[in-house]
């Protein structure tokens, strides 16, 4: 049993953001050219929209989290070149607040301004107990061992903590612990018990950072009432931002928190055997109507992520091709019009979708990488529509001469041209390396159409394919590159309508019409003749892809099989290894090309040399982030090895981005989630001048001073199937939709009824079993810090 908390996330837009006022002067909102990006406490960055005071963002992230998380906090920066970059506020939900909205969150949200009071981060260590008895005045003795991940205060990437303890008007003060974010004091305070007070009386400890010059910052606070001494506590104290209403604009965010409790795979096994039955091609006398039912009582606004799940059970089972061949199915069923064939947001749309990504993204890279690269390096400006046209963005035509607007538009069509052939060669010769598996639902998909609508003056069989590969795939990761991997950033406007203009015409030619493209944009007609050329092409690629399953094209195949569920990854990197006992703050960091596979992580100095070193991956007890003031920077991780002498190796990795970071910790602690022989808590810091830099202890060998963070992933689409966690997220909504079942008449789709009806009611049993023992378990008392 374990416990599984996603939380996905949609960042939409924003809206009137404010001018700012710095030094003597004072920028006007008309006149504001801000460069928007969004951070939060999970450490990703979205892409900058540069200048603008509404940017649009469109992008989706999906979270694994640890449980014991608190608040999910949303930072708007204004991006500075030359200066630091200028926050201007900030979003923070609390766990409690999605909890209590399982359907979700999605609306605008006042950005807060920063306040250093309320930035609260980190735990303290306390125990408390009482001292005396009988008649002997009872003493309250409060001993203030340690602090974990406090705020950064100081340029130097530290704080200088220090604790004030009060009691009964009485104040005490702990040492100053001088750069540290993980310090130990291990010092007691004494306060005579006042037993009238067993309501009202508060023991407070405060955190402060200590400054020579300047006022102390505050780092936190703990209040505990006197009812609570009773018995000895030793606990950790945890903190979250508070959430203060503000006028800075505001954020529109879609979140989702999945909070599932996932039982043993035995429990599973009668809903996944179901499931697998109802699209087998022997039935075995078992319900074949169960897709349809999920099909039907299936809303708008769960069908997406119904689908996501669905395929990727389906995945793990080896019957993905025969559940899409079911829905679709179900979908010519109720088609009766060849032209909307598809069109709508169906079940069978959606999970067609979802397989495509899931199944198909290594190959959409391969595709459109190229061609995508091109066009951000080039940033040629191209327009065809006369009334978009901007001689000034276009430039001059050469020394005296300013182009006209004819000019523009010939020139404009000759670069999509190009793009365009460029595109179409990469999508012909693609049929050798597209994963078979895809080759396969669309040949299945080819044939379902092809018998439903039989006339062969129909284009509908080559429609349905290209309806979910142009339409649905290729246009949309054109037009958006960074939301399918393919770019770090966003384009900037002129990029953007260069791509825009290049997915319309991939759309026509996937549509297989070009004059209801020019009937409606009469500005495309240039692109026609490159537009029916197109569609030649693609019918021929379309027709060698559904016939990818003959055997001489089989070996073919072989090169490029689906990947779905490997951890693989590589890039360049910068690693320094520690071998001796001393690692000096200048030591160099050295790039290799680094290389996740299924078992090692292993480097060498170029990307085709051969490998130098090695890591297995049953080794690693903990892939951490490293602390900013060791190199100077945020973007350090650290890899922490056994050896087979026994001796602890690490490697320290830094990377030029947080979310390249961000991506190579996610990847290897999934590669890693299964390892035996984990860390529990480790050291951010270095080990230098015979003392660790983080909590100033002097053993190397000394326990951590932070809690390791195995958990915090992100979702990936080339994640390992988790089986057991889909067959959850797939009960959690069968229950939902339980009560909206149609009456059936037919007997033996009513025995089929009840016998879903009956696996629903065994596994909430095994729930409720875990919910009660959870329950006997967590007798522990827990407090919160409040600042």
């Amino acid at each position: 049993v374990y416990e599984a908390q996603v939380l996905s996330i949609t960042v939409v837009n924003e809206k009137l953001l404010p001018g700012f006022v710095t030094g003597d002067f004072e920028l006007l909102p008309h006149c504001v050219q801000s460069n928007h990006f969004l951070f939060f406490n999970l450490s990703l960055r979205t892409a900058t929209i540069w200048k603008t005071l509404s940017p649009f963002w469109g992008e989706e992230y999906t979270v694994h989290l640890p449980p014991y998380f608190r608040t999910v906090s949303f930072y708007v920066l204004d991006e500075d070149s030359l200066s630091r970059d200028d926050v201007i506020g900030k979003v923070s939900i609390t766990k409690e607040v999605l909890t209590a909205k399982p359907q979700g969150v999605d609306g605008w949200m006042s950005l807060t301004e920063i306040d250093p009071d309320e930035e609260v981060q980190g735990e303290i260590h306390l125990q408390i107990s009482v001292l005396g008895d009988g008649d002997i005045p009872r003493k309250l003795c409060c001993q203030v061992l340690e602090a974990r991940d406090l705020a950064k205060k100081d340029r130097n990437g530290a704080s200088d903590p220090f604790v004030r303890v009060r009691y009964n008007g009485k104040t005490y003060e702990s040492t100053v612990v001088k750069k540290s974010c993980y310090p130990r004091w291990n010092e007691s305070f004494e306060f005579e018990l006042d037993e009238t007070l067993a309501d009202t009386g508060l023991l407070s400890v405060e955190v402060w950072d200590w400054d020579l010059v300047s006022r102390n910052d505050f780092l936190g606070k703990v209040t505990v009432q006197n009812r609570h001494f009773l018995e000895s506590l030793e606990i950790w104290f945890r903190g979250f931002p508070h959430v203060l209403k503000g006028t800075l604009g505001s954020l529109r965010l879609q979140l989702r928190l999945r909070d599932e409790v996932v039982l043993p795979s035995s429990h599973y096994k009668p809903v996944t055997e179901l499931l697998s039955q109802s699209v087998g091609s022997q039935l075995n006398g078992n319900w074949p109507d169960f897709i349809m039912l999920i099909d039907e009582t299936t809303t708008a606004e769960s069908r997406q992520e119904v689908a996501n799940n669905l395929v990727k059970l389906f995945l793990g089972q080896g019957l993905v091709k025969e559940f899409l061949d079911v829905l679709f199915k179900l979908e010519l069923e109720k088609t009766t019009e060849p032209n909307t064939l598809f069109r709508s947001n169906s079940l069978a749309s959606k999970s067609m979708e979802s397989f495509l990504k899931v199944a198909g993204m290594q190959y959409l890279h391969r595709l459109l990488g190229p061609i995508i690269n091109r066009i951000f390096e080039e940033k040629k400006y191209v327009e065809l529509d006369p009334s978009k046209v901007e001689l000034k963005e276009a430039g001059c035509a050469g020394l005296h001469r300013q182009q006209t607007e004819s000019d523009i538009i010939q020139q404009s069509s000759s670069l999509l041209q190009s793009y365009l052939s460029e595109l179409l060669t990469s999508i012909l010769q693609s049929a050798s390396y597209c994963p078979l598996l895809i080759c396969q639902v669309f040949h299945q998909l080819y044939l379902r159409v092809q018998e439903c609508f039989p006339d062969p003056e129909y284009r509908v069989k080559f429609i349905a394919v290209t309806s979910f590969l142009c339409l649905r795939f290729i246009s949309p990761a054109i037009m958006s590159p960074k939301l399918f991997h393919l770019r770090e950033k966003h384009a900037d406007a002129r990029t953007s309508r260069t791509l825009l203009l290049l997915a319309k015409a991939v759309q026509t030619i996937g549509n297989m019409d070009t004059l209801a493209c020019c009937s409606k944009e009469p500005w495309m007609v240039c692109l026609q003749s490159a537009i029916q050329q197109g569609i030649t092409q693609l019918k021929d690629f379309i027709t060698k892809l559904v016939n990818c399953h003959e055997p001489e094209d089989l070996e073919l195949q072989t090169r490029m099989s689906l990947q779905c569920g490997t951890m693989e990854k590589e890039g360049f990197l910068f690693l320094h290894r520690t071998k001796d006992k001393c690692m000096p703050m200048t030591s160099p960091f050295k790039k290799y090309y680094v290389t996740l596979s299924k078992d090692t992580l292993s480097y060498s100095r170029t990307q085709h040399s051969n490998k130098s070193s090695f890591i297995s991956l049953p080794k690693i007890r903990a892939v951490e982030k490293v602390e900013e003031k060791c190199f100077g920077s945020a973007n350090v991780m650290q890899i922490i090895s056994s050896e087979d002498s026994g001796q602890m190796g690490c490697e320290k990795g830094y990377l030029m981005s947080v979310n390249e970071l961000n991506h190579w910790l996610s990847a290897l602690r999934k590669a890693c989630s299964h390892n035996t022989n984990t860390m529990s808590c480790y050291h951010p810091g270095i080990y230098k001048a015979d003392r660790w830099s983080c909590c100033h202890q002097k053993e190397k060998s000394d326990p951590g001073c932070d809690k390791t963070r195995h958990g915090v992933t992100l979702q990936e689409w080339y994640d390992p199937l988790d089986p057991d966690l889909e067959a959850q997220l797939i009960y959690q909504h069968l229950c939902s939709v339980q009560h909206d079942c149609f009456d059936l008449t037919d007997q033996k789709k009513v025995d089929g009824l009840s016998k879903l009806f009956s696996i629903l009611q065994d596994l909430h049993d095994a729930h409720a079993a875990v919910e009660e023992e959870e329950r006997s378990k967590n007798k522990n008392l827990f407090l919160e810090l409040q600042t």
